[in-house]
């Protein structure tokens, strides 16, 4: 967030679909990942774990991207999304 004085350029941006209605969830994820360059990172922020999500970007993107688990629940999950290609 542009308001931590500690923010950099390097910390991943956080995308936060806990206050989103659940129809919207996926396309928020989508534009992201769109507009990620290779070499970037979001932190994907749900209240669930996302494994139907993440299942449908390595089908739509095999090997583009690198997903890691940051914090696996059990109210709130983080992971790592990195476009490696």
């Amino acid at each position: 967030m542009s308001s931590n004085p500690n923010a950099s350029n390097n910390e991943p941006t956080p995308v936060d679909l806990r206050p989103l209605a659940p129809p919207q969830r996926h396309a928020t994820v989508f534009a992201a990942l769109d507009a990620l360059e290779t070499g970037g990172t979001f932190v994907l922020i749900n209240d669930h774990a996302p494994l139907p999500l993440l299942r449908r970007i390595e089908e739509t993107w095999p090997d583009a991207f690198r997903i890691e688990f940051l914090r696996d629940g059990p109210e709130v999950w983080q992971v790592a999304i990195e476009r490696t290609a």
